[in-house]
């Protein structure tokens, strides 16, 4: 290949889905900080109309910080000259045909021009109820191969998965496209058009029984789960975002179309500037309960690879795959993009480096004095874990129970905070064991060769996109990096 990934970019259209999200955001800034030549941008965002699609893009996306140099280097004015030329924000939604662009002279125009679609829409509960999941992470990614395949000029479909459709498999796990029906477990076959005829059908018995919109919801929660954990998934999130990728497989007939499987989405590394991070992601809860001394014990197995990877290396790789790609009909290729192959680190050393951190650098509680964390417990199995509990929780909490109801004047609401908190911890154990229990290692063979093709094709600006894990040092990116990110962007605002 030729040109480099900004010469790639240059007079580009493209189509990006997801937008306000973390990745998406971030793929975003990236392309106009790099290539202010790109042709244009089209955003699709959720919204009721045009003003209200702008709004959120201003609000939600460009006025972060993450645009700061980008602000800095243009200044405001010219920013918003530059973005009003390059960008148009849509209204629209992934989970109706044609995205939900009603506007039909733009519809036309857009698939005269488009030239990638990168769809990054998804839902990520782990539990989210089954009728939003399937239409979201299931037929989204099928409403959006239709939009692709009607762009004339249309080179590649680049969809953001996530490296935990593997379920709970163990080992080395490949960079393998899903057969449609595969099931994880091996136990019959797995009908998409089913599943979605049995959410239906349960949607149409709850209205039917007039159950309430909470009702609703959680029988939509439970159906989910069930039904993920049938075919061999953990959580409604993995299974549907499973068939998504089934469901792109089968119907792509000549798009080219790359699979980007990231694995735990951390902090910027570098790009624009180290530590910018949106939200508490994945392993960040645990990290931030812990600093705020909240955290005593934690189901975990010390030695199990908590796979992160910074959220501009999950961009660049991105970039570099639309570039190697683009073009290449009937093309199918999945990235592992994450750190376990390539530079491991364990859910102890990132506990180590927390303590360290917050030894420290103590957050201050609400009486202004600094909070102090205890190296805390980690509980390797969920016997010890569920054994911890009854000891120090349960059979405390079975005596204020007695005393409710041998004394029933007593106020019992405490009982039931206690009560309702364990039951919530439980259930939040219960969705993220599969993860800090994990023993798979995310084979990354295409993704080494994509690098080394990065290597060929940007020798002048080879930095610009990195995406090599062994650069990383996690002593130093979690304690200099990424927890003051935490600090700055999540815990201050």
């Amino acid at each position: 290949m030729e040109s480099s990934c900004i010469q790639f970019l240059q007079n580009k259209t493209i189509l990006v889905t997801g937008v306000p999200g973390f990745l998406a955001k971030v793929f975003v800034e990236k392309i106009l900080r790099i290539q202010p030549n790109v042709k244009k941008l089209y955003l699709l965002l959720r919204a009721a109309d045009n003003e209200s699609a702008m709004q959120r893009f201003h609000s939600e996306v460009l006025e972060k910080d993450l645009f700061r140099v980008l602000r800095n280097a243009l200044g405001d004015e010219n920013l918003k000259a530059f973005v009003s030329e390059k960008v148009v924000p849509i209204p629209g939604d992934i989970s109706v045909d044609n995205l939900g662009v009603k506007d039909s002279d733009l519809l036309q125009h857009m698939w005269n021009e488009i030239d990638i679609i990168v769809n990054v829409a998804a839902t990520t509960n782990f539990d989210e109820r089954y009728d939003v999941g399937l239409s979201i992470n299931t037929f989204g990614p099928l409403n959006v191969l239709n939009f692709a395949k009607k762009c004339v000029k249309g080179q590649l479909l680049l969809h953001a998965s996530t490296a935990y459709v593997c379920g709970e498999n163990s080992g080395l796990l490949q960079e393998k496209t899903f057969q449609m029906g595969e099931t994880l477990n091996g136990h019959g076959k797995l009908v998409i058009e089913t599943e979605m005829e049995l959410m239906k059908q349960k949607l149409k018995e709850l209205q039917k029984q007039d159950c309430s919109e909470e009702e609703i919801s959680q029988s939509m929660k439970d159906l989910g789960m069930s039904r993920a954990k049938l075919h061999g998934w953990p959580n409604t999130y993995v299974f549907t975002k499973s068939m998504g990728e089934m469901l792109l497989g089968n119907h792509r007939e000549n798009l080219p179309i790359v699979i980007i499987r990231p694995t735990m989405i951390t902090s910027t590394f570098s790009e624009p500037f180290p530590g910018w991070i949106e939200g508490l992601r994945t392993i960040d809860s645990v990290i931030v309960a812990y600093g705020k001394g909240r955290l005593k014990c934690f189901l975990a197995d010390p030695n199990s690879v908590l796979d992160l990877i910074p959220v501009d290396m999950v961009a660049n790789a991105m970039v570099t795959a639309a570039a190697i790609h683009a073009g290449k009909l009937g093309s199918q290729t999945v990235y592992h993009v994450g750190s376990s192959c390539k530079n491991p680190i364990t859910f102890e050393q990132i506990h180590d480096l927390a303590a360290r951190y917050f030894t420290k650098n103590p957050l201050v509680g609400r009486d202004g004095s600094p909070i102090i964390v205890s190296k805390g417990t980690i509980l390797s199995t969920m016997g010890q874990f569920s054994f911890y509990m009854t000891l120090r929780y349960k059979l405390p909490l079975q005596m204020l129970r007695l005393i409710y109801v041998i004394y029933p004047w007593w106020d019992g609401n405490k009982y039931k905070d206690i009560d309702r908190k364990i039951k919530l911890a439980m259930r939040l154990v219960d969705l993220y064991r599969p993860y800090v229990l994990f023993k798979g290692i995310f084979d990354d063979t295409n993704t080494e060769i994509l690098r080394l093709k990065r290597k060929e094709i940007n020798k002048e600006m080879y930095g610009l996109f990195e995406f090599d894990p062994k650069s990383i040092d996690w002593d130093d990116y979690m304690t200099t990096i990424h927890i003051p990110g935490l600090i700055t962007y999540v815990l201050k605002k």
